[in-house]
């Protein structure tokens, strides 16, 4: 008891003094005057007059900021880039980067003590927390912080930093004297996409956003569920995680993507925005263990895909970022009136592309008719989910949509040679949605691949701007390269085992990205082997699958169609005794750790924007602003 009014106090001591110490797209100045904002498809920065609620500038500094953070009380501020491995230091006066800092991949989430002397930063790949001492400009360690790490939020005393997985939502907390992961807080296997952290000014609690996927039912009203986990941070027996379905916590009035969460200085209101259908929750806290909030409304509407909230340190004021109408709105922390609205930026791609990606994250019609789901839901910004679905033709693992556009037909089992075929996804059971197109489609009948004979592109200029969206991701350079075009030793040994006839990958994972996959008939399909009644009973397409990419391998696990190889050493051993995915049973360990080696360094280079196989719609194709 004498331990937890201590700890009670340390709380109450810091909280007043230490706003905004979550993970954000958005950072409210310590005096409550600025605004700084992330862009992340203009590789900008803004900042915002938060009193005229009117943007200040738009600063350049770098591919996908994901995260930023003032320094100190500014007018410096650290910003994270998603895209190219780095994070810079901007000075919001001058309107520029001063410093630049190179670190591991995919820096996303960021946060700093209130002297402004040292930050840290997770990495979803490769898992860890970069510590940067902001007096000598330098990344001082990185410590180990789990699988897939994005969401972060430093603890009032300063002596905790607490992360969450994106693609398990568990919780992590990480002691800084020690460097090291003391505690875990584990909820349901099925949670997945926690993208934030959020910690009570005066409780020991945490918060995590996130969604839960159910994945053995592909039906709109039982797949995916909006959820919140409340962490208790005191150690000790009884419950320690509790998880609230935020569809029935609001009367099953159903939300979708639950992004992140802000809490009011004095830790009474809670703010919860949901990406997937354009609303917010605005909470009582409730102190007693158990229910821990309480709904004051219904949600209320926001503007298109909000993926910020934050809260003034005054508590005077709720700060809505609506990523994809490029606009921060603000609103009385209490009433939710608006106050003022201020556009951030310009669309830096076409309408067409907008267009695509506000439909690719919607859940409201005519994507889908429940509003439990949207395509964001399983593919984030056109990403994987980590998950192996039970799905009617068997089981398939989620995949990424980067370099979809060259690499049709899509699927495991080949069955479109359209993004326009995501029509039938969208009319399925799964989305539950009237639709893009006008008019009725043919019906398929069992698992008849009817996608291939339907002509679905050019037919409505909404189905062409999602098309164009989907075909749009682009590949980074693997992190497991020495340079760009540079492999380490033991990839390029494993370089000469995959080419070589012997152990034969090149076959079929051939040319720029790795894939002999064409739209010219008939499709190359392959039984590697991979499947038999043993592994799944529930198959319905045969044996024989599409050759996926290679690219990006190093971060996709776990592997094959049906997701049982749990590393890319199973997929060349336990899943390919009989070697028919590639020769490798005559290798030495060695022989394999290099072939995995090179695996993982892949694209070790830029691959072509068109290929002979790269289709009619996508972003180079898209018409220019303005056109």
């Amino acid at each position: 008891m004498r331990w937890f009014s201590s700890f009670l106090a340390l709380f109450l001591f810091a909280a007043s003094a230490l706003p905004n110490t979550s993970n954000s797209l958005m950072d409210v100045a310590p005096d409550g005057k600025l605004l700084l904002v992330a862009n992340t498809d203009n590789g900008t920065v803004t900042l915002v007059d938060a009193e005229k609620m009117k943007a200040v500038r738009e600063i350049k500094v770098g591919k996908k900021p994901e995260g930023v953070t003032w320094i100190g009380k500014g007018p410096l501020a650290l910003v994270t880039l998603y895209g190219e491995s780095a994070v810079v230091i901007v000075d919001t006066e001058k309107g520029a980067v001063i410093e630049r800092l190179a670190t591991k991949a995919e820096p996303y989430g960021v946060v700093a003590n209130k002297e402004g002397t040292r930050a840290w930063v997770t990495h979803e790949y490769p898992g860890i927390v970069s510590e940067i001492d902001l007096q000598t400009k330098s990344i001082t360690r990185e410590i180990p912080a789990g699988k897939h790490t994005r969401g972060i939020a430093l603890a009032p005393d300063g002596k905790r930093v607490y992360v969450s997985e994106f693609y398990t939502g568990i919780l992590h907390a990480i002691d800084l004297a020690k460097g090291e992961i003391v505690e875990s807080w584990k909820g349901h296997t099925t949670d997945n996409l926690a993208r934030h952290v959020l910690l009570h000014p005066t409780r020991p609690k945490a918060y995590v956003s996130h969604i839960r996927s159910i994945i053995h039912i592909t039906d709109g009203r039982g797949s995916i569920f909006p959820q919140l986990s409340v962490c208790d941070l005191k150690p000790g027996e009884g419950k320690r995680r509790m998880s609230i379905g935020m569809d029935t916590f609001n009367s099953v009035y159903v939300t979708t993507n639950p992004w992140e969460a802000d809490i009011s200085p004095d830790g009474k209101r809670f703010y919860i925005v949901y990406a997937g259908t354009n609303d917010m929750n605005m909470c009582k806290v409730v102190d007693d263990d158990y229910q821990e909030i309480s709904r004051i409304s219904l949600p209320s509407r926001t503007g298109q895909n909000p993926r910020a909230v934050r809260v003034s340190a005054d508590g005077e004021y709720c700060y809505i970022y609506s990523f994809l109408d490029f606009e921060v709105s603000k609103h009385d922390a209490k009433s939710m009136s608006v106050k003022g609205k201020a556009k951030v930026c310009e669309p830096a791609k076409t309408p067409e592309w907008i267009r695509g990606k506000i439909l690719f994250n919607t859940a409201h019609s005519p994507m889908s008719s429940a509003r439990w789901i949207a395509c964001s839901s399983c593919h984030p910004d056109g990403n994987h989910d980590g998950r192996t679905w039970q799905n009617g033709e068997g089981l398939r693992k989620t995949t990424a949509m980067l370099g979809m556009a060259h690499t049709y037909p899509i699927h495991w089992s080949a069955d479109r040679d359209e993004a326009q075929d995501f029509e039938y996804t969208i009319r399925s059971r799964l989305m539950a949605g009237p639709g893009l197109l006008k008019g009725p489609m043919r019906t398929k009948r069992g698992f008849e691949k009817i996608e291939l004979d339907e002509t679905t592109g050019g037919k409505s200029k909404d189905l062409d701007a999602l098309a164009i969206y989907c075909n749009s991701f682009e590949f980074p350079l693997s992190p497991h390269i020495l340079a760009p075009g540079k492999l380490s030793e033991a990839a390029q040994r494993g370089k000469a085992l995959f080419v070589s006839k012997e152990v034969n990958c090149a076959s079929c994972h051939s040319g720029p990205y790795y894939t002999d996959s064409s739209l010219k008939k008939p499709f190359h399909l392959h039984d590697v082997g991979t499947w038999s009644k043993a592994i799944d009973p529930s198959e319905r397409m045969g044996s024989a699958y599409d050759t996926p990419t290679l690219l990006g391998i190093y971060r996709t696990g776990p592997y094959l169609h049906h997701g049982k190889a749990k590393t890319l050493m199973e997929v060349l051993t336990v899943h390919n005794k009989e070697d028919k995915h590639g020769k490798t049973s005559h290798l030495s360990q060695a022989q394999k750790a290099d072939l995995v080696e090179f695996l993982k360094a892949l694209p070790y280079e830029e691959p072509p924007s068109v290929t002979e196989n790269t289709v009619r719609y996508h972003a180079l194709t898209a018409p220019k602003k303005g056109d």
